[in-house]
C-alpha cells in the first residue's frame, strides 16, 4: 500500500465512519432512555434513501402508505389509552384532538404531498431541498409511531424482553420494507458535484458534505442536550428513569422524543449515504450493526467512546476492503470480542433492579 491508495482508503473510511457515528450516537441516545437496543435503526436508514430515490424518479414512495398505517394503529391505541386514563374530560378531549392531529391529519398531509410528487421529474421535478424535507416528513415520523405500538406498552420490561421485541420490529420492518421498495437498489444523486484535487488525492463534495453534516449534528446535539431544557430532561432520564418520573418528567414523552431523534439521524444516513452507494431493503441493517458496534465500545452509555469506536469501525472497514475485501465483514465484527471481553473484567455486571 502507498501513500496514495493509503490516503484514498482514510477517505473513505471518514466518510462511511462519519455515518456510522450518527448511528451509534443515535443507539446509545435510544438505550440510554429506554433500555432498548434498537436494532431497526438501519431499517430507517433504508427506508430514507430509498424515499429519496423514488422521489427523484417521480414515483410516490409507498412508505408514505406505511406512515399512514402506523398513524391509524397509534392513533387507535393512544385512544384507547386515554379513555382508560382517570383524566379530567378537559383533558381528556384535549389529548384525543392531539392525537387526531399527529396521527391522522399530519400523516394525511405528508402522503396526498407525496402523491403529488408522483410523476414530477425533469424540468416538473421538485428542487432537492423540497424532496429532503419530504422525506424526512414521511420516514421520521415512524420513529415514535413505532415506539407508541411496539415498545411504549412493554416500558417497564427486562432489557431482554424489550431485545426481543426489537428483533421481532426489525424483522417486521425487513418484510414491509421488501413489499414497499422491491428487491432493486437505488442510488440518490448527489448533493454535490464537486470534486477536489489535492495532489494525487481526489476528494469527492459529497464526502466532503457527508462529513461536514456529521459534524454539524454532533455539534447540535451536544448544544441540545446542554442548552435546552427538553435536552436535559433526556439526560436525566437517561441517568435514572426513577428519579426523573419523581422530579416530574414524563418518561414516556422523553421516550418518544427519543425515538423521534433517532429516526432523524437514521433517515439523514440513509440521504447522506446514498449518493455513494446502492442501497437495498436490507441495506440498513448491516450499516445499523457496524454502528452498534462502536455503541458497544461506548459502552452503550459514552456518547464520545462511541463517536471513536463508530470511527474506528469505518477505517478499520476501509483497510480491511483492501487487504482482505472478502473478508472485511467478518474483521469489523470480530472487533466487539476484545471489547466485550475488556468490559466484562473491567466493569462488573450490574442488576437491572439496582440501576
Amino acid at each position: 500500500m502507498d501513500l496514495t491508495i493509503f490516503a484514498i482508503l482514510t477517505q473513505d473510511g471518514i466518510a462511511s465512519g462519519a455515518v456510522y457515528v450518527l448511528l451509534a450516537l443515535a443507539l446509545v441516545l435510544v438505550f440510554s432512555i429506554t433500555r432498548v437496543i434498537f436494532i431497526p435503526l438501519g431499517e430507517f436508514l433504508a427506508f430514507g434513501a430509498l424515499t429519496m430515490a423514488a422521489l427523484q424518479a417521480g414515483k410516490m414512495p409507498h412508505s408514505a402508505t406505511l406512515l399512514l398505517i402506523l398513524g391509524a394503529a397509534a392513533f387507535l391505541q393512544e385512544l384507547a389509552a386515554t379513555m382508560r386514563s382517570p383524566m379530567g374530560q378537559i383533558n381528556r378531549t384535549r389529548a384525543v384532538g392531539m392525537g387526531i392531529f399527529k396521527f391522522i391529519i399530519f400523516p394525511m398531509a405528508v402522503f396526498l404531498a407525496a402523491k403529488s410528487a408522483e410523476g414530477a421529474v425533469d424540468e416538473k421535478s421538485w428542487p432537492m431541498l423540497a424532496q429532503l424535507l419530504l422525506t424526512f416528513a414521511i420516514v421520521a415520523p415512524m420513529g415514535p409511531m413505532i415506539y407508541r405500538l411496539a415498545f411504549q406498552p412493554l416500558a417497564e420490561s427486562s432489557v431482554l424482553v424489550l431485545l426481543i421485541v426489537s428483533v421481532a420490529v426489525h424483522l417486521a420492518l425487513l418484510g414491509v420494507g421488501l413489499v414497499l421498495f422491491g428487491a432493486e437498489g437505488s442510488r440518490t444523486a448527489a448533493f454535490s458535484d464537486a470534486v477536489f484535487n489535492v495532489g494525487t488525492l481526489t476528494i469527492s463534495g459529497q464526502s466532503i458534505v457527508v462529513i461536514a453534516t456529521a459534524l454539524v449534528l454532533i455539534g447540535a446535539l451536544y448544544l441540545y442536550f446542554d442548552r435546552t431544557l427538553s435536552g436535559k430532561a433526556l439526560r436525566a432520564t437517561a441517568v435514572h428513569r426513577r428519579g426523573a418520573r419523581l422530579v416530574g418528567i414524563g418518561t414516556t414523552q422523553a421516550g418518544r422524543l427519543a425515538y423521534l431523534l433517532a429516526s432523524t439521524i437514521g433517515t439523514l444516513c440513509g440521504v447522506l449515504i446514498a449518493p455513494l452507494t446502492t442501497i437495498y431493503y436490507d441495506s440498513g441493517f448491516l450499516m445499523g450493526l457496524k454502528g452498534f458496534v462502536g455503541a458497544i465500545i461506548g459502552g452503550l452509555a459514552s456518547y464520545p467512546l462511541a463517536a471513536g469506536g463508530a470511527l474506528l469501525v469505518g477505517l478499520l472497514e476501509a483497510y480491511s476492503s483492501f487487504y482482505a475485501s472478502a473478508l472485511k465483514e467478518v474483521i469489523v465484527f470480530t472487533l466487539i470480542i476484545p471489547v466485550l471481553l475488556w468490559r466484562s473484567i473491567v466493569h462488573p455486571q450490574v442488576e437491572e433492579g439496582d440501576e
